[in-house]
């Protein structure tokens, strides 16, 4: 074991309420596995957290022993910083505690949950917040990245609803930050991608959604893509914001009310959610379905936590992912032209390009008001490489990096941090923009030493 004694580890385990985990012990290479099979990371203990408490040893231990430590709560970040080789990995996934306040519209969120806890349990009460579209993925992670997802253009994003967090800093203390205690940390935690320490609690604002909504999906044919996707450019710059329609194009799932014939075929499809009077979003999203002849489409009201799930089968555990992003204010035909070509070239079944639509509510805020500056990415481009083999990686990794390039002169500002994979460390500065030599004052402050760096990070130096 990398620079630990043994009996120093036995000793851990022993003032430890939690389950830690050696390499030979059972459960290990299920505790290390996350989401991206790319990453394939061997730490040299494994600190699984029941509380706070447990958190502060492990942060102790760790920082005592020197040892590299990283920070897993769902396992689902795509640069594979929940887990790194020889050292501390802190997993957070059993801290899965949820409290929902109704009458105050707050939620109590611990750093375990995944989108699927935190939903369920606020619609239970005709509530939500805006999270992302991928029901497994964790909130912990997602937030401190700033979080987006379909409720974003009317709500904004997610770290926009964050009203305070319980987080243990490097040097073990637990701090309670928010807009009036600790002002600083928190500026940084609403964006800053868990840079300044470990967060045990998360508290959210609420608002009434659903627990019905309109959603869905229209399908065309990628023969249709030149005539869909301008039109889709220019229905979004003035969709009312309580209407958010994201567009995909990849190769045709087996969706049941699609063609059999057309399963595995390139498409174009345009998803739909509606946060509003469903008779209201039928008259508005209408105009759509002109866009072009349709293979088919889905769209009904349905309860919101299933269409939170509705991408969950195309995001599966278990495959090879390597992403590229960009934010544009605006979908120009320089971007749609890249898009066109690139998406006519996708090297695997499983690839996928996707428009996020924003703007809304999330555009509104002030750059400064937070570590999340790139207030206006009106829309956010994910170059989605996703297969099967290890000997696909080249050809599917080229494109995406060929796709990222020739996009990159009509790209905005920034870019979303959960975004970035583990050899973009050169872009962590353009990313927060302005708000980086803030950012970097703040590390100085909470983390002067760098312990908290698998990450996109910010150095304290």
């Amino acid at each position: 074991m990398t620079g630990l004694q043994q009996g120093t580890v036995d000793t851990f385990r022993g003032q430890f309420h939690g389950s830690v985990y050696e390499p030979a012990d059972d459960g290990y290479n299920e505790a290390r596995q996350i989401w991206n099979a790319m990453i394939d990371r061997k730490p040299a203990l494994i600190a699984r957290c029941h509380s706070a408490e447990d958190v502060v040893a492990a942060v102790n231990f760790g920082r005592d022993q020197s040892l590299r430590i990283s920070v897993k709560g769902g396992g689902h970040n795509i640069a594979g910083n929940a887990v790194c080789d020889d050292g501390l990995m802190i997993d957070l996934s059993q801290m899965k505690e949820i409290e929902i306040d109704a009458d105050k519209q707050r939620a109590y969120v611990g750093p375990g949950c995944t989108l699927a806890d935190f939903d369920a349990a606020a619609q239970q009460h005709g509530l939500a917040t805006p999270l992302g579209i991928n029901s497994t993925t964790g909130v912990a992670g997602l937030t401190l990245g700033g979080g987006f997802g379909w409720l974003s253009r009317k709500y904004g994003m997610t770290v926009d609803n964050l009203i305070s967090v319980d987080t243990v800093t490097a040097d073990g203390q637990q701090i309670h930050a928010s807009a009036t205690d600790h002002p600083d940390l928190f500026w940084g935690t609403r964006g800053g991608g868990g840079n300044f320490g470990i967060v045990t609690q998360f508290e959210f604002q609420l608002h009434p959604v659903g627990p019905e909504l309109l959603s869905g999906l229209i399908v065309f044919p990628f023969d249709q893509a030149a005539s869909v996707v301008p039109q889709f450019a220019r229905f979004t710059e003035t969709m009312p914001e309580d209407l958010n329609v994201w567009l995909v194009i990849r190769h045709a799932p087996p969706l049941p009310f699609l063609p059999e014939s057309v399963h595995g075929t390139p498409i174009v499809a345009l998803a739909i959610c509606y946060a509003g009077d469903p008779e209201t979003g039928e008259q508005l999203i209408a105009p759509l379905r002109s866009f072009g002849t349709a293979h088919g489409e889905h769209i009904g009201v349905q309860p919101f936590v299933d269409w939170q799930q509705a991408f969950d089968p195309l995001l599966t555990e278990g495959a090879r992912n390597y992403w590229k992003s960009h934010n544009f204010a605006s979908l120009t035909d320089d971007v749609i032209g890249v898009a066109l070509e690139y998406g006519g070239k996708l090297p695997s079944p499983h690839c996928e390009i996707f428009i996020a639509c924003l703007g809304g509510a999330a555009g509104r805020v002030a750059q400064d008001a937070m570590a999340y500056s790139s207030r206006d990415a009106n829309y956010v481009m994910n170059v989605h490489g996703r297969w099967e083999t290890p000997e696909e990686d080249d050809h599917c990794r080229k494109w995406a990096r060929a796709f990222f390039d020739d996009a990159s002169p009509y790209a905005s500002s920034g870019a979303y941090i959960n975004f970035l994979s583990s050899d973009e460390t050169d872009r962590v500065e353009f990313a927060y923009g302005q708000a980086y030599q803030r950012l970097v004052e703040i590390k100085q402050k909470y983390d002067p030493d760098n312990l908290f760096r698998v990450n996109q990070n910010i150095n304290p130096h």
